[in-house]
Order: C-alpha cells, then structure tokens, then sequence
C-alpha cells in the first residue's frame, strides 16, 4: 500500500496535476478532497468529466464516475458482493476503494485517453426494433452505423500513419533543402547562359551539343532496344526448349505406361517424400528455428538511434554545401571557354540523365505491355483452336476404345500423365524453396557479421553506461530515500508548528476582537452618561427657556399631544356608532328605491313592446289590451 501510496503521489506533483503532495498531506485528505482528486485525474483523461462535486449530489457523482469507469473497462477485484462494497465506498471516498483505482488510472492515462476518446463515437445507441420499422429511422441509424465504420477505418489509417516512421518535421526539411537546391542551380543556369551568351558563335556550339545530346540518346535507346530484344529471344528460346522438354516427357511416359511400372514409381514418390516429411523437413526446420531465435537476439540489440541517423544526416549536407560552394568558386574563375562548356555540360547532365532513365523506362514497360498483349491474344486463339482439337480427338478415341472394348484407357492415361507432372512441378519447388532457403540464411548471416562488427563498438560503450547507469540509480535511489525520511520528519515538524501558529493566531484575534468590542462599549457608555449630564443641568436649571430644551419636556409635551389626539378619535368613534343605525337604514332605503326604478324602466320597456301590438288604456286601476 505504501508503494502504491507513493506511485500516486509521484503522479499527481508531476504534470498536468501539480498538485505539490507528499505522503503525509496526501493521506490526511478528507474524503471529499480525494473524491475531487479521483474526478481531476478522470477529468484529465475525458475533459467532459471537469465538475466541481461540491455542486453535485453524491448519487451524481458515483454514477457519472461508475459510467466512465465502465467505459475504461476498469474492474474492481472481488465478486458481486464486493462491487456493491465499490459502489459504497465510491460514494463516501473511502481511501481502500479510491487509491486502487487512482493506481490504475495513473499507470495507464495515454492508454486511457484514446479509450475515453474512441468511446465517445464507437459506443452504439440501441434503437427498439419498433422503431427501426420506420424507413427514416431505419435510414438514420445506417448511416449512424455508416459513419461509425468510416471512423473505425480513419482511426486506423491515422495510427499507421503514426507509428510508419515518417516526420513532418524531416519532410519540412526535406522540402526546404530540395528548395534550397532549387534555388541554386536556377541561379547556376541563369550564370552560366549568361557567360556563355558572351562567347562568339555560342547558338552554333549549343546546336552542336544538342544534336550530339540527341545522337547518344538515341544510341543509347539503341543499345537498350536491342539488349530487350536479345533477352526476349533468350526467353523465348528457354521457353522452346521447357515446351520440347515436355513434350518429350509426355511422349517417353505415353510409351512406357504400364500400370506396375507407375505403382512402382507411386511408392517410391510416396516413400521419398514421407521421408522428406517425417525426418529432413522437421530437422531442417529445427535449425531454422535456432537460428531464427539466435538473429531474434541478435536483432533486438540496442542499434543506432534516431540522434545518430540525424547527426549523420547533418553532416552529409554540411559536405554537399562545401561541395557547391566549391564548384561555385571554380564557375567564378576566369577559365577558357572549353572548360566553361564542360562546366555546363556537367550541370545539365544530372537532369537529362534523369529524364532519359524515366523516358527508358516508360518506353520498356510500354513494350512489354504491348508485347503480353500479342502473346495473349494469340494463346487465347492457340488455347481455343487447341480445345476444339482435342475435342474431336477425345470424341474420335472415345470411339476407338468403345469399339476395341477399352472404353476408358485414355482416362486413365491422362490421369497418369497429370500424376507425373505434378512429381515434377513437386521436385522442381522443393529444388527451388531449398535453394531460396540456403540463399536467405546465406544473406542472413552476411548481415548478421555486418551489424555485429558494425554495433560492437556501440555495445561496448553501452554496456560501460548502463554500468554507470546502474551505479547513478542507485545512488539517486539512496539520496532519494534519504530525502524522503529527512523530508517527513521536516513535514512533521512543520505541521506541528504550522497549528500552534494557527491556534495563537486565532487567540489574537479574539483578545482584538475583544478589546475593539470594548472600547466601543466605552464609547457608548460615555456618550449617554453626557447625554444623562446634559438632560439634568437643563432640567434643574431655572431658566424657562433652557428648561424647554430638556428630552424630558419635550416627551411630556408629545405625550399630551397624542392624548388629545386619541380623545379627539375617541369622540368621532362615539358619533360614528350613535349613527351607524340610521345610516344602514337609509342606505337600505336607497337601495330599496333604486330596485324600484328598475323595476318600473323594465315595465315601461315592456309596455313600450306591447303598443307595436295594440293599445294599452289604463281606467278605474285596469289594464286594458284594445287591438
């Protein structure tokens, strides 16, 4: 635990935490303070994880934690009863559950934050098979799981990309030293058309170089075309010679074919090659297999690294820059004019070298493209005139051995000529994969005393530093735990100290706070004592005048003020209930009347309805209608 306690805190001092721990203050932390730890260092392999918990509920917490933790495939030890035991002691910080899964998170970070990346587009969202009847859903989530392909397939691009081995930053270098380069034998071209511009009969002399260009071009073409031709006709004589060479075969087998005398053959073929099996192939293959595991060794010691392939590097370009300077400097010389023209010549010879290899080779292959396709065109017609013939042969001798009472003789021939050919194409690869094989471990061993002679001074000067690596690590490791111990007891002591500054710190501020809480009191204190002083010399004192100023007066005239203020509300209270009765009767009378006006508008409404119809007359207390 204390390693894993130290590991831990090794991780989170160093970037991108910083959190400056030691083994003390690390495990005195609260359970709050180590569940934010555990969610910084989660947060630094998913960013979407950066939360503050104090503002989150303690069931959010262990969910968001639980689900991430699942998505990292992290799995704590124990069965079911000891994950309910997990998800417990997630939710309350418990240090046996939390330091476990910060020493995996620490151990493993790079690792994890391609998982948490990958996650956020590789988990697939499981749509309800009813759904998925709708055709726009359907069409969605193919082209969801479309798109989740494509990415599975640039992910992959993109990592071997990466672990190929190519640099942009030597591509960069590469593109500019190839502009640099550019740059120089533009101005090179440019100096030398202008020397040469300045030479009497130059355009007659350039004429003469470019025909004489051209003629070698073509001799050289020539030479080419007719070293393709005499290799062709070497092919195709070797190819003569293979095709009589079977035929010949075929001819000397038909002749010979007597069924004891290819059983005889079948055995030994079978005897030989069950020998090959059983006893040389597994022998040969144990000393393949030695010596594969001794280049195995001999490969994975420590080679030149990337530094030395770089200083290397560096120092072939400070090389070519000497060289151009220097042919620079001759070009500046004031030489004769035939050496100014070999001069240029030479210049040129890089490029149209170049462009006739490339026209070479354009031209070759352009040939043998044209050649197989005459070769194939006329094996195809040679391989139908070729079945057409054998058809009416096979139809022809089908005839025969049904008349001669054989039916099935040539069946059998040709099986037997095809189990022959097979024997020799079997014999011929054998002698070909032996052959390939005592080559490759030729090649291998050449290659082998190569890098050993040329890594034995390497391995001699690496073994000295690992020695002194070996003595300095152990050295730092005792200075280490040196320091360690030192810097405990320092912490200690510090921590002591720290809290009986902090507890007479605090008894400071409270004997201040004290002493300004009593001094206001005094303040206070004395203020009213002047006012009591005040109040009774104005009080005591004879003159009127000053004897009005008293608080004492001025409440007593306030006093009675407000006691002929309350008789005076007193009195309306009184008037207002002696006729509250008579008020409630005549508002009642009021309302009374005004019910009886509406009542008689409503009638004189209804009347004024009625005489459209007929003619009311109202006699002796009676209505009547007249129509």
């Amino acid at each position: 635990m204390s390693d894993q306690i130290k590991f831990i805190v090794d991780n989170l001092n160093k970037e991108p935490f910083r959190k400056n721990y030691n083994l003390i203050t690390f495990d005195s932390l609260e359970p709050m303070q180590l569940l934010q730890v555990l969610s910084d260092v989660l947060a630094e392999i998913d960013p979407k994880q950066v939360v503050d918990i104090r503002e989150e509920m303690p069931e959010q917490t262990a969910k968001r934690m639980l689900s991430l933790l699942g998505i990292l495939k992290y799995k704590p030890p124990g069965n079911a009863t000891d994950m309910s035991n997990f998800r417990q002691g997630l939710v309350i910080g418990s240090k046996p559950v939390i330091y476990p899964v910060l020493h995996w998170l620490l151990q493993r970070t790079n690792e994890l934050k391609k998982r948490a990346y990958l996650a956020r587009f590789l988990i697939k969202l499981e749509v309800p098979s009813e759904f998925l009847q709708d055709e726009t859903v359907a069409d969605t989530n193919k082209q969801y799981e479309d798109l989740m392909e494509a990415f599975k397939t640039l992910h992959k691009e993109c990592e071997q990309l990466k672990t190929s081995g190519f640099s942009t930053a030597e591509i960069r270098r590469d593109i500019s030293a190839m502009e640099e380069e550019k740059d120089q034998l533009i101005k090179r071209v440019e100096r030398l058309k202008k020397r040469v511009e300045t030479v009497q009969n130059h355009q007659r002399m350039l004429k003469i170089a470019r025909q004489l260009r051209v003629e070698k071009e073509r001799e050289e073409f020539l030479a080419q075309q007719k070293q393709e031709q005499k290799n062709q006709l070497f092919h195709a004589v070797q190819r003569l010679q293979r095709i009589q060479n079977q035929l010949k075969s075929m001819r000397r087998a038909a002749a010979d074919a007597k069924p004891e005398s290819l059983m005889k053959s079948l055995e030994e073929e079978i005897k030989f090659n069950s020998y090959m099996v059983t006893e040389k192939f597994p022998e040969e293959l144990e000393n393949k297999k030695k010596e594969l595991h001794f280049l195995q060794k001999v490969v994975s010691e420590p080679a030149m690294g990337h530094s030395d392939l770089l200083e290397l590097e560096a120092k072939i370009n400070e090389i070519n820059t000497q060289i151009s300077q220097l042919i620079e400097k001759k070009m500046m010389r004031n030489e004769p004019i035939e050496g100014k023209l070999s001069l240029y010549r030479q210049q040129l010879k890089r490029y149209v070298s170049k462009l006739r290899s490339k026209s070479t080779v354009f031209k070759k292959k352009h040939q043998i493209i044209a050649e197989f396709k005459a070769e194939f065109g006329l094996l195809q017609r040679t391989e139908e005139l070729l079945k057409q013939r054998h058809e009416n042969i096979q139809h022809q001798l089908q005839t025969i051995e049904e008349k001669k009472g054989i039916s099935g003789y040539s069946y059998t021939q040709e099986e037997l000529e095809r189990v022959s050919a097979l024997k020799s194409e079997v014999d011929e690869v054998k002698g070909r994969t032996l052959d390939d094989m005592s080559e490759m471990v030729k090649r291998l061993n050449s290659l082998v005393s190569e890098k050993k002679s040329a890594l034995a001074p390497v391995i001699k000067e690496l073994r000295q530093l690992r020695q002194k690596c070996q003595e300095l690590t152990q050295e730092c490791d005792e200075k280490k735990s040196q320091y360690d111990s030192c810097a405990a007891g320092l912490e200690s002591n510090r921590s002591k100290l720290e809290q009986e500054v902090r507890g007479l710190r605090e008894e400071c501020l409270q004997d201040e706070s004290r002493y300004h809480y009593t001094n206001c009191m005094i303040k206070n204190l004395e203020v009213q004592l002047c006012r009591a002083t005040d109040e009774m010399k104005a009080y005591v004192s004879s003159d009127q005048q000053e004897k009005r100023k008293a608080i004492r007066e001025q409440y007593t005239k306030n006093i009675a003020e407000q006691e002929n203020l309350g008789k005076k509300l007193r009195e309306k209270q009184k008037a207002v209930r002696e006729s509250h009765g008579p008020n409630m009767k005549q508002v009642k009378m009021w309302r009374d009347f005004e019910q009886l006006m509406e009542c008689k508008k409503q009638c004189f409404l209804k009347q004024q309805s009625q005489t459209s119809i007929g003619q009311v007359i109202q006699e002796g207390g009676e209505d009547r209608l007249i129509l």
